[in-house]
């Protein structure tokens, strides 16, 4: 009886070491091995075509909405510049991207004017109709473009998350709208520091 009392106190206590060598959990929500968002091909705002594999050695956020977006997506790129400012010298290897859903209107000149002004490093990207479905589509997002009063004065549901990748590439967070600079700024770090 004894040495079963040895051996399972021996057991417990190799399973309570075992369970504190663990990382912290993340803050968002872990879909690291997610068989989506494996890439795109859009156009900056800058001009140029751009390729998820073009920002491979940053973690990078990946957010879908439109520029005239009354609340979540100023929202979301408002934290995303706290999220930089939390930062500090990690921020230059984030990369923040806003894709828009809206390529009637979203022209190159209206995304170069509209995502810089939250932070300089962040990009707009854009497509054509087809080139916008098919991201939407890979990433697993919602939008519907809902009429207005007038024809050019229609709005844009869409999907609120985001997405974030490590350095490597590797979809690994969605993060829920909403949920704070602090911890995604933890989360960021845990990914540029190869967690």
């Amino acid at each position: 009886m004894r040495l079963l009392v040895v051996l399972f106190t021996s057991v417990l206590a190799l399973a309570i070491a075992g369970c504190g060598a663990r990382q912290p959990a993340f803050r968002n929500v872990d879909i690291t091995g997610a068989d989506f968002g494996r890439g795109f091909e859009l156009t900056g705002h800058d001009g140029k075509p751009r390729t998820l594999a073009d920002f491979r050695g940053k973690a990078v956020t990946v957010f879908f909405g439109f520029t005239q977006c009354p609340d979540v997506c100023p929202t979301t790129l408002t934290e995303m510049a706290q999220v930089m400012k939390l930062l500090g010298e990690k921020a230059d290897k984030v990369q923040v991207l806003f894709v828009t859903v809206d390529p009637e209107r979203d022209t190159q000149q209206l995304l170069a004017s509209y995502v810089p002004a939250f932070d300089p490093r962040f990009l707009g990207l854009y497509g054509d109709a087809e080139a916008t479905a098919r991201v939407a589509k890979e990433f697993k997002i919602f939008f519907q473009k809902v009429p207005g009063t007038t024809p050019g004065s229609y709005t844009v549901d869409h999907s609120a998350g985001s997405f974030a990748f490590d350095p490597q590439g590797r979809i690994r967070l969605f993060i829920k709208h909403g949920q704070g600079a602090e911890g995604l700024a933890q989360d960021l770090r845990r990914l540029i520091d190869g967690g």
